[in-house]
């Protein structure tokens, strides 16, 4: 059996200027890696929460442009550390898009430990949340996705994952990680879900879906949020955690910046699985 692996979930309280972000992120994936983790998760919109919802729109990067800032920034925090990173997400410009772009996609990229781009998974679901209060239209700047993304993950010293990409609102839609689970030779080991959760939304919900995903998948659940008030007057939910197949939290990060640091064990995962084997009892 594979040995444990130690991951990360970084939570951040994003500010409007990149740069920060960009540093900020850096710090948390360099200290994630002096703890021993060898798979880092930013949260969503980890390099920028704007005043408004277009003020990602002038920072939207090509695929794969590892000059641009995002995503150079990513691969040379990977290589440098020799570390998986989840991208947490980034504004990714739109093929045939004019430019300044109106729209773009909201992306997570993965960088493998030497710093190469691994996989990339555009957001499928859009938010979209109004309670006379709060109002909330992704698709009024964002282009949805078109398919589930999973890799194969080789942990430095340890297994091989099978990791499946979410973001945020995606959360809310068990099919697609049972999509994403019987797409392969094997269900996930991991699920991904970086995001900025409303604090409304996060209070009430954000827990009892992790959870849920985490048991219904028997699969460990690494979640990175955005956790605070930021400098846009926006509140997000936090509380970044890492899940375990049998729904046990085993670290979570309530509120401000820091990390959910936690072992994976494939043992766990077999267990589960033999122990209660839900997943061999489908019948849709």
């Amino acid at each position: 059996m594979s040995p444990s692996v130690t991951v990360a979930a970084v939570q951040l309280v994003s500010s409007t200027r990149l740069e920060d972000n960009l540093e900020r992120a850096a710090h948390w994936i360099g200290e994630a890696a002096r703890q021993g983790a060898t798979l880092v998760s930013l949260p969503e919109y980890f390099c920028l929460m704007g005043h408004r919802d277009t003020d990602k729109l002038p920072f939207a990067e090509r695929p794969g442009d590892l000059d641009a800032p995002i995503q150079g920034a990513l691969s040379r925090a990977a290589r440098a550390h020799g570390v998986w990173i989840l991208g947490g997400t980034l504004p990714m410009a739109i093929d045939g898009e004019p430019e300044p772009a109106a729209r773009v996609r909201n992306t997570t990229c993965v960088f493998a430990p030497d710093g190469s781009m691994a996989a990339r998974y555009d957001k499928l679901h859009l938010f979209c949340y109004d309670n006379g209060r709060e109002r909330h239209d992704e698709a009024r700047v964002l282009q949805a996705g078109e398919a589930p993304v999973t890799l194969a993950a080789a942990l430095p010293g340890g297994p091989t994952l099978r990791v499946g990409l979410s973001i945020c609102y995606d959360l809310r839609f068990p099919e697609l990680y049972r999509a994403m689970s019987f797409s392969g030779d094997r269900p996930l080991d991991l699920i991904s879900v970086p995001a900025a959760f409303t604090y409304t939304t996060g209070q009430a919900h954000w827990e009892l879906l992790l959870r849920a995903r985490a048991v219904e998948n028997q699969a460990y659940v690494i979640a990175a949020a955005q956790g605070g008030t930021h400098e846009n007057g926006r509140r997000t939910w936090g509380h970044s955690m890492v899940i375990d197949p049998w729904g046990e939290v085993l670290a979570c990060v309530p509120e401000g910046e820091g990390l959910a640091v936690a072992r994976i064990d494939p043992a766990r995962i077999a267990q589960v699985r033999q122990q209660l084997p839900a997943l061999q009892h489908r019948r849709l």
